[in-house]
């Protein structure tokens, strides 16, 4: 129905006549508007109990005010206008209008009044042209609680379309983001066929065009719309000449609008949308042939396209196959790269890269090789530096373990080259040469002490650290906890909990193997080993089994306030039940397994369990803490353990076939054999300091004792560093009452590393800019790191510029190393030279208050905002 019967009007008008005038009121004028003469030839027809009618036609403007003003001062009228005046002045009856009443009986008059838009031509049109769309009263209110107050038609034509998208704003990005991530097939595109449907498909085109310069005619594609957007966004941050060829979808003086739009895009939560499109994008202009082409640095700064990433790993990886690597670039770009979206789907490749670089600097620092003359001070040397190269290692497998996973058909098979790079660095020099070393430096102590001169050993472990302690002790021992792991877990509770951690070393008794390094660890005057009736040898403490259910026992033998438990029986507990089985002791042992358990499933399980353990051991640290009330504790291991990814050549390995009757039990890295054995090849070790009747033997460097079955690749029981070199973590736990925290209370206090402004100016003269900032302090002890946002805002807090994204991990106590440089884009807005404009520095996790940094704009050119279908 377009507009109200006449009985209804009847009916209506004659209530408002009879109604009581307002004061001083001696009668009443009623002016009916129909600008669209829908009752014209209906006026004879409508029967006023109480007033007459005066329809004006345009040209009785005189005589009517005449009647009105002068003739007739008493009488109640109802005005008739069909006329629509442009100027007011054009209006002779406009005075009069001023103390009438209005009255309008058209569905567009109620659905305006309604809307509280205002009463001019162009609105009235425009609803009529809408009249589909507003025939639904949820529909109306919508577009009237999106645009309160609407004054101009570009406000009603934006209020429309964002009532079809759904969103919660007018701006034309929003509009044009919703309807693009709903399908590029304008076919299938719900939001665009509703468009169709009500009408409103032009004016999203013209608005497209004059916001971004997009006008393909009548030919109107979402594909090219969006390929259009990104490509025009790009040459805001990629030089023009990469993009030749690809002029027709670029539009430069609309730059900035696509680029803000896009960058909005990336920094919001629907994100996940613009992937899809940007990947439509790249295959449509046929992008990452494009960008093979170029540098690592033409590339570093562009973010939308996800090909991007793909791009600049595939250049950085063929590098790495050609014996190319390039540490500080490597670095650089990874740096760069990892504040910017897209990087978690690629991360475990720029990760692994970071660490093949990490792996090349530490080449480099150590091109010599290893000629250390004693082995106190390569196994020194060990302890402070050259374990990082097995932990570089680890990590760059976890990161090449994680990629197998993700499965990108562009990146994997470059990143198993890589693989055989890594491997030739760490296995063919790194293991080689460092093996070499020690074992020449070691021999003769070994052969002679079974020992290193100097060197803590884990026989020593219960009398030094246990036995002398002052108050209640609990020790973790992790098996094949090797040391390089523990050095990580150290960190990681120096930065989360408010704790003194000190990291040291001892030597494992010889073979480096569960049984006797359990058994070094307990208390015992003297350690003695038998041959059991089933051929394998068994490990006594002064006479008494070692073996796992025998643990308790011993312990309780050297102080009788003691327990052995394991960690797998009692993290299922109940907090009540496990904090009863510590309750009242004074040494606790736990055992743990993670690590040594992975590798009976899969050696390629272990550098994943070695991550696994460092999350088990912080939580069996907080339980300590928190639930039983302890305050000190050692974390150690039984050994460490020898772990390459490929697999072993026979060059690698030692045939047992010249010494296997005189065998008693051996593994891949040890031999114990019976008195005066003397295997070739093998480095004979003084066994328990020689009381026994057995002989000791090792393989040199990394090489194994040929055997059947797996394990080829993870293995220990040998001399190397790896699998010698066992952690001693010393935990203290400070409390806030201790007189220790106290006084030392910024020191121990865990606290995000903080970052601020290096740049001295304060003034922007440029659209696009750059500023430097500085990390305050190294990530280390009680210094967690933080990632921050950085933006530009006006006085009021509105955003007017891009997001920055600065990740502060650095842990170099070199400053000039904790620097970062991040680029700025300014929206298309006007800046006043007179105005502050605010740099702010926001931690991500929202925790710390923001900083906030005055700046002044003052830019030649001022740029506005668009006036759509202005």
């Amino acid at each position: 129905m377009a507009s109200m019967d006449l009985q209804t009007i009847t009916q209506d008008l004659n209530r408002r006549f009879a109604a009581p005038l307002p004061e001083f009121y001696k009668r009443r004028i009623i002016f009916w508007y129909d600008e669209d003469l829908e009752f014209e030839d209906k006026l004879d027809e409508l029967e006023l109990d109480n007033a007459s009618v005066l329809a004006l036609t345009g040209t009785n403007n005189f005589a009517a005010k005449k009647l009105l003003a002068v003739d007739d001062t008493t009488s109640n009228y109802l005005v008739y206008c069909p006329v629509h005046y442009e100027k007011p002045e054009d209006n002779w009856l406009i005075n009069i209008e001023m103390y009438s009443e209005e009255f309008r009986a058209d569905l567009n008059s109620i659905w305006m009044d309604e809307m509280g838009l205002p009463n001019n031509p162009t609105i009235r049109k425009m609803v009529k042209g809408y009249r589909k769309f507003f025939n639904n009263i949820e529909r109306r209110k919508n577009v009237a609680e999106l645009a309160k107050n609407i004054g101009t038609a570009s406000q009603l034509h934006l209020a429309v379309m964002a009532q079809i998208c759904g969103v919660s704003d007018t701006q034309p990005s929003s509009i044009m983001q919703a309807v693009l991530a709903q399908s590029l097939d304008i076919e299938t595109n719900t939001i665009y066929q509703e468009f169709v449907k009500y009408g409103a498909q032009n004016p999203f085109w013209v608005m497209v065009s004059q916001a971004t310069g997009y006008s393909e005619g009548d030919d109107c594609d979402l594909g090219r719309l969006a390929t259009h957007i990104l490509l025009t966004a790009t040459t805001r941050t990629m030089r023009s000449e990469h993009l030749a060829g690809l002029d027709a979808f670029i539009s430069t003086p609309h730059q900035s609008y696509c680029y803000d739009m896009v960058s909005d895009w990336l920094q919001s939560s629907e994100r996940d949308s613009l992937y899809h499109i940007a990947r439509f994008v790249e295959d449509e202009a046929r992008l990452p042939q494009r960008f093979l082409k170029l540098g690592v640095d033409d590339l570093a700064n562009t973010e939308c396209f996800p090909c991007i990433n793909e791009c600049i790993l595939t250049i950085l990886m063929k590098e790495i196959s050609d014996y190319i690597i390039n540490v500080d670039a490597i670095t650089a770009i990874v740096e760069k790269r990892r504040a910017m979206v897209w990087y978690d789907h690629v991360s475990c490749y720029y990760e692994g890269l970071l660490q093949v670089a990490n792996m090349q600097a530490f080449y480099h620092e150590h091109a010599a090789g290893f000629h250390l003359a004693q082995a106190k001070k390569v196994w020194d040397a060990y302890t402070s530096d050259y374990y990082k190269m097995d932990a570089y290692y680890r990590q760059f497998h976890l990161c090449f373990g994680q990629s197998l996973t993700v499965s990108n058909s562009v990146l994997d098979d470059l990143f198993k080259h890589v693989v055989e790079k890594v491997e030739g660095l760490y296995n063919g020099w790194f293991l080689g040469q460092l093996g070499s070393n020690w074992s020449n430096v070691c021999a003769e102590e070994l052969a002679d002490y079974g020992r290193i001169l100097e060197v803590d050993q884990q026989e020593d472990f219960y009398r030094s650290k246990v036995k002398s302690a002052d108050n209640k002790v609990y020790v973790i021992i992790s098996d094949a906890l090797r040391y390089e792991v523990a050095a990580s877990l150290a960190d990681q509770l120096r930065r989360e909990t408010q704790s003194k951690v000190s990291l040291d070393s001892m030597e494992a008794i010889f073979p480096t193997i569960t049984k006797f390094g359990m058994a070094a660890l307990l208390p015992h005057k003297e350690l003695s080993a038998v041959q059991k009736t089933s051929g394998l040898v068994s490990v006594l403490a002064d006479g008494q089994s070692t073996d796992s259910n025998n643990r308790d026992k011993l312990l309780k033998g050297a102080c009788g306030q003691s327990v052995a438990l394991q960690y797998k029986n009692i993290i299922g507990m109940k907090r009540a039940e496990r904090s009863a089985l510590v309750k009242g002791m004074d040494v606790v042992y736990i055992y743990h397994d993670k690590v040594d358990e992975a590798s009976h499933t899969a050696d390629s399980m272990v550098f994943p369990a070695c991550e696994d353990a460092i999350t088990e051991i912080k939580n069996l640290v907080r339980i300590i803490c928190n639930e039983f009330g302890g305050t000190r504790i050692y974390i150690t291991a039984d050994h460490g353990f020898l772990y390459t990814y490929s697999p072993l050549t026979e060059d690698d390995k030692v045939d047992k076939t010249g010494f296997v009757n005189r065998m008693l039990e051996y593994g891949r890295r040890f031999c114990l054999m019976q008195q005066g054995s003397n295997p070739d090849y093998l480095m004979p070790v003084k066994f328990l300091d020689g009381k026994s009747e057995m002989e000791a033997y090792a393989p040199r460097e990394n090489v194994r004792i040929k055997m059947s079955g797996g394990g080829l690749n993870f293995v220990h029981g040998g001399i190397s560093l790896q699998e010698m070199v066992v952690p001693v973590i010393e935990y203290q736990y400070l409390r806030n009452a201790y007189k220790s925290y106290q006084r030392n209370k910024d020191k121990y206090d865990t606290k995000p590393v903080e970052v601020s402004l290096l740049s001295a100016t304060r003034k922007i003269v440029n659209m696009l800019f750059s500023l430097n900032f500085y990390q305050k302090e190294a990530v280390g002890d009680n210094r967690s790191a933080c990632n921050y946002l950085l933006y530009f805002v006006d006085s009021n807090g509105k955003q007017i510029s891009d997001t920055a994204r600065i990740i502060a991990d650095k842990t170099s106590d070199n400053g000039q190393e904790r620097t970062f440089r991040c680029s700025f884009n300014l929206k298309s807005l006007k800046y006043s030279n007179q105005d502050s404009y605010y740099l702010v520095i926001a931690d991500e996790s929202g925790l710390q208050a923001p900083q906030r940094e005055e700046f002044q704009i003052d830019i030649a050119f001022a740029l506005d905002e668009f006036n759509f279908f202005g």
